[in-house]
């Protein structure tokens, strides 16, 4: 076995303000690659369906390729973070979110509509490992896990703009995917600005040939204590969440009869609750990682449920999608700091081996679900989703945060 690599930089921690400037760009970024590029789709699902006449099935393969294509980035993440440094890297994270937003917005027919999904699961792919990377070099120790939690509720705020960007561009959907692609190109230009560029320091790997260099950027090692319980939780919250993400805002509209203001409005509540989940770090050190993780998928479950059973209720449906926002943004964050801690000598790649797992999980999830919808319905399919969401509840991560494995 190799000697682990050091997570070491020349450079001093950060600032006060130099902290804060990562920390709220690295938010912005965040909203922008998975709010907006990734979870904006299933906002905006009845608008494709009536464009493109895409049925249930059409509608779960693009999603899903969505976190295929996350899949699919999340090595090269992980593998060019240390290399390359991050800041480099979420400039390309941007400028990939920024092409697939503008696609989805001149998407003549739906192949186009596909890549320009592709090509924003792929920048969500790319976004977390090297932000991670870059709190963990550069950020004091003591704030580092609030940071952490801070930039992953930035797909809350993504997701909270894209409401009401829908609901004032109505039927022109094509207008608020192009506005989706300015943000995104103002975010890369804030990014590249704010996020150090924070290099991995190995001895001797001037003198490591090509193999040996990308073996060294891999985890070592690959499974560390506690790493097979924290990938098979992410695997199950990410099959559980895929039923809202991808089918919630159809299933409201669809099968519960719910106008398009409504269901857009309940949407943008689950993005603004979903900033509420940046306090999970806080919260988990005093109540402990098992407590709020079981909590946290029950809750999932519940809100899964209602959206699924009953979703003609605009009241109920709308605080269930609340809730789901706040504690799936909370999960994850579990999921980030947890990562972050196991693979404490590399958490970029800890990182991007967990999220990688969350998108399996998820990418699994959308096709399953779509053919429960498509035979079946909208109750026997999300409740199936809340099911395997009351099974991750057992499995809580083992490691809570980085302080304490430090």
């Amino acid at each position: 076995m190799t000697t682990p690599a050091l997570l070491q930089t020349t450079a001093a921690p950060l600032g006060p303000r130099q902290t804060a400037q990562l920390a709220a760009s690295g938010l912005v970024l965040i909203a922008v690659a998975y709010g907006l590029a990734r979870f904006a789709y299933g906002l905006f699902v009845p608008a494709f369906r009536a464009e493109f006449g895409l049925d249930p099935g059409v509608v779960g393969l693009i999603g899903s390729s969505s976190y295929v294509a996350y899949c699919l980035a999340i090595y090269p993440a992980m593998m060019l973070t240390p290399r390359l440094g991050s800041r480099t890297m979420v400039v390309i994270t941007g400028t990939l979110a920024t092409l697939g937003t503008a696609l989805v917005g001149l998407a003549p027919h739906a192949a186009v509509l596909a890549v320009g999904v592709v090509l924003g699961g792929m920048s969500t792919g790319l976004a977390s490992p090297p932000l991670a990377h870059a709190v963990s070099a550069r950020v004091a120790w003591p704030h580092r896990d609030r940071v952490q939690t801070i930039i992953n509720a930035g797909t809350g705020l993504g997701v909270a703009v894209s409401g009401p960007v829908a609901l004032v561009t109505l039927a022109h959907w094509r207008s608020a995917w192009l506005i989706f692609a300015a943000v995104a190109l103002l975010a890369t230009l804030w990014a590249a600005q704010s996020v150090p560029h924070a290099r991995l320091a190995r001895p001797g790997a001037e003198r490591q040939g090509t193999g040996e260099r990308l073996r060294s950027l891999l985890p070592d090692p690959l499974l560390p204590d506690g790493a097979l319980r924290l990938h098979a939780t992410a695997v199950l919250m990410g099959a559980a969440t895929a039923a809202v993400w991808v089918f919630g805002q159809d299933v409201l509209t669809g099968s519960g009869g719910q106008s398009q203001f409504t269901a857009t409005v309940a949407w943008s509540g689950l993005g603004l609750c979903g900033l509420l989940g940046a306090a999970v770090g806080d919260i988990a050190h005093r109540v402990g990682m098992r407590v709020a993780w079981g909590g946290s998928a029950v809750l999932i479950a519940l809100a899964t449920a209602v959206i699924g059973l009953l979703p003609g209720q605009v009241g109920l449906t709308a605080a269930a999608c609340g809730a789901f926002g706040a504690v799936y943004i909370a999960m994850s964050g579990l999921i980030l700091i947890s990562a972050a801690a196991t693979y404490c000598e590399q958490p970029a790649a800890g990182v991007g081996v967990a999220f990688l797992m969350l998108a399996l999980g998820q990418s699994i999830g959308g096709s399953l679900v779509g053919g429960l919808l498509e035979g079946l319905g909208a109750a026997p399919a999300f409740t199936a989703a809340a099911g395997v969401a009351l099974i991750s509840a057992v499995l809580a991560p083992r490691h809570l945060a980085s302080s304490q494995v430090r």
